[in-house]
């Protein structure tokens, strides 16, 4: 089970090798929001993003038997990555499954990491079920994304640093995909300080936490369309799910155009580079989703990868400017 014990022994496996990532505050973004916010800056951990913390802490924890014969992972991008540069670290050889539609940013790090590449197609294969008859035919670890107690642990960790930082939050938003940094962050959070409220974050058309929260139990959606790659899951996790009904209050979604709007005042009026993904939390506190008597909100920014040609499109977008003095309109 993941307990507040397993992500302070996550804390000092992984310590060694991770960033201590910086909190970033900005008046005019609380004036546009709203509200005082606290942003943890994972898009400046090492990799690139929060995954770091968990593949980090999994593969540190194998046996010297299985660092031997080496890992295999499934990601769109940021836990390839991870994996990787985590394997690199630790000496292990990685092999990644990864979407053929991945950002092209994301590929490059990964083999650059050193880690050995396998394709599929995220419309008619099975990505996990690829992973998996790959590590029982070459004898590899499997390192999930996210369905996994010691990857959450490792996730739990910048919450952690987030309440030692800033202990007096309203609330904890997290962006949601898989579910793993959720779980952690909001079990870590929920046992530092047990009245901050905890919500989960993801885009409007990749809804499927959303759907599964409200319904009481995990549905499977098409594959989503959404700028914000790292949260295209088709249903939330087997053991991050019931975590996430038992910390999250509610739910809340954000549309890509307000991701968007997110991502071009953190880079305009905060210099901070971060990926779509990384960028829904802004984007629900910029756009009004919170309850309204939530006045202190710590958000992570989960990553910082973009593609290039993501950001072009970003910068290019013809919706709200803050740089103007363009109003953000609650929701």
């Amino acid at each position: 089970m993941l307990t507040m014990e397993l992500i302070r022994q996550a804390r000092e496996h992984i310590s060694p090798f991770i960033n201590r990532t910086p909190i970033a505050t900005s008046r005019s973004f609380n004036r546009a929001a709203g509200r005082e916010v606290f942003f943890k800056c994972e898009n400046l951990q090492r990799a690139g993003a929060f995954k770091f913390r968990g593949a980090m802490n999994k593969i540190g924890s194998l046996s010297a038997e299985e660092k031997a014969r080496g890992v295999v992972a499934f990601s769109s991008g940021n836990h390839a990555q991870a994996v990787a540069l985590a394997s690199r670290e630790l000496g292990v050889r990685a092999t990644v499954v990864m979407p053929n539609d991945a950002p092209q940013s994301k590929i490059a790090a990964t083999r650059d990491y050193g880690a050995r590449i396998i394709f599929y197609d995220r419309h008619r294969d099975d990505r996990e079920a690829l992973a998996h008859e790959i590590a029982q035919k070459e004898g590899l670890a499997l390192i999930p994304p996210y369905d996994d107690y010691l990857i959450m642990a490792g996730q739990g960790t910048c919450a952690v640093e987030l309440l030692e930082d800033v202990p007096d939050l309203d609330a904890l938003i997290v962006p949601c995909g898989g579910g793993g940094l959720f779980a952690g962050a909001s079990t870590a959070a929920k046992a530092i300080l047990p009245s901050i409220r905890c919500f989960a974050i993801e885009p409007a058309t990749a809804n499927d936490t959303q759907l599964s929260f409200r319904r009481g139990e995990r549905i499977t959606i098409p594959p989503p369309q959404t700028i914000a790659d790292g949260a295209r899951p088709q249903t939330p996790g087997a053991l991050t799910f019931p975590i996430l009904q038992r910390n999250a209050e509610d739910v809340l979604t954000v549309t890509d155009d307000e991701i968007k709007a997110a991502m071009r005042f953190l880079l305009f009026r905060m210099k901070l580079l971060v990926e779509p993904t990384g960028a829904l939390t802004a984007a629900a506190v910029l756009f009004g989703k919170l309850p309204v008597n939530v006045r202190r909100v710590g958000a992570i920014l989960s990553g910082g990868n973009v593609d290039a040609a993501v950001l072009v499109d970003v910068i290019s977008d013809d919706g709200p400017d803050f740089r103007r003095g363009d109003k953000a309109s609650p929701r």
